[in-house]
């Protein structure tokens, strides 16, 4: 059993020249590789946890959909740890470890803390929540550093990954971690434009070993097939999308959308957003701070949806988990979703003896 496999439900789905027809191949293709991946197991071992909470404007979370008082939503970033077996055995993966402590000087958070000038201080302690950090939430569950196979971003926004797979003369905290990310995503990243690298950690992946980083190129299943990573351009290049098959179904992660209100527009009470979907016809609402493939995105929230199927705790919903999921907050009237994922728990944690091989 290979530990990455490619996966081709999704091959030449946006090679139509009409974009509708694009979102109807997506669809059909998801309808497949849906009933494909819910076959397979499911993973031993699946649980999300807060590690802090951030200010993002309301103009970018729902693009062109937003008219409440509110400027910012107040995004709650999560890590997930994941547990799937392979055939090197059990395999442990982070999904979107964010370094928050070492990420302030992504130009556009800067920016907002500078300019609060002599009160950041207060200002900070009103609006950033620092729950946790990575090796807090690997701590309070009995993993060690060295316990980690992969880790991955559904992008790499405000992300330095240097301290957990070594770079900028620093050794690595994640020592047996590799990374695993699409192509385009790891390239673009090393060449941006002046717009891009508003939202980039500068020196983010600086010195990074090659060996630790894993480039794909293709939908990818990891393992005995109970996740899988599908390329979902539009928010970033190299965007993609994580799924993974727990006990309440197929959970896809990303920032395309934040908040499962997103991909379903209509049924949200947030000011503009239902009103948007309704006079426009849009089944989803992109989260578009760099709208960089703004079709490519709307086509790839409607494929995550599709893959996501139904939500086991209410129907009316996808059974999405977002990365970064507004959490409402008082500073932010209106803001709230009507329905929230929150944390999730599946499984129990294991620790195992491994033979590491190359991927």
């Amino acid at each position: 059993m290979s530990i990455l496999t490619r996966i081709t439900h999704f091959d030449g789905t946006r090679d139509a020249k009409r974009p509708l027809e694009r979102v109807d191949n997506v669809k059909q293709a998801a309808g497949d590789f849906r009933k494909q991946m819910l076959a397979s197991p499911k993973v031993r071992y699946y649980q999300s946890f807060e590690l802090v909470r951030v200010p993002y404007p309301s103009k970018y979370a729902y693009l062109n959909a937003h008219t409440g008082p509110s400027p910012f939503v107040h995004l709650c970033n999560r890590l997930f740890v994941i547990q799937f077996e392979s055939g090197e055995g059990l395999k442990t993966l982070l999904v979107g470890p964010s370094d928050w402590e070492n990420q302030r000087d992504t130009p556009f958070f800067k920016r907002l803390s500078d300019s609060a000038g002599p009160l950041a201080p207060v200002s900070e302690a009103l609006i950033f929540r620092k729950t946790a950090t990575v090796l807090d939430v690997l701590k309070s569950i009995g993993l060690d550093p060295a316990d980690i196979d992969y880790i991955t971003y559904d992008h790499l926004h405000t992300q330095n990954v240097t301290r957990w797979l070594g770079g900028n003369g620093q050794p690595a905290l994640l020592p047996n971690a590799k990374l695993l990310v699409m192509r385009e995503e790891w390239e673009s990243t090393q060449s941006l434009i002046p717009w891009q690298n508003q939202w980039y950690c500068p020196n983010g992946i600086a010195g990074v070993p090659a060996d630790k980083v894993l480039l794909l190129d293709h939908d990818t299943l990891l393992g005995d097939g109970s996740v899988a990573l599908l390329r979902t351009k539009g928010h970033t290049e190299g965007n993609h999308s994580i799924v993974a098959h727990t006990p309440e179904g197929l959970k896809v992660t990303s920032e395309n959308g934040v908040s499962v209100e997103a991909y379903v527009p209509a049924l949200s009470k947030i000011p503009g957003v239902a009103d948007f979907a309704r006079y426009t016809g849009a089944e989803v609402v992109l989260n578009g701070n760099t709208a960089e493939y703004a079709i490519d995105q709307y086509i790839s929230m409607v494929q995550e949806k599709a893959v996501a199927g139904p939500n086991p705790r209410d129907e009316r919903y996808p059974n999405m988990a977002p990365s970064s999921e507004s959490a409402g907050y008082w500073l932010f009237p209106r803001t709230a979703p009507g329905f929230r994922v929150g944390d999730l728990q599946y499984g129990t944690l294991q620790r195992a003896v491994k033979t590491r091989k190359a991927a």
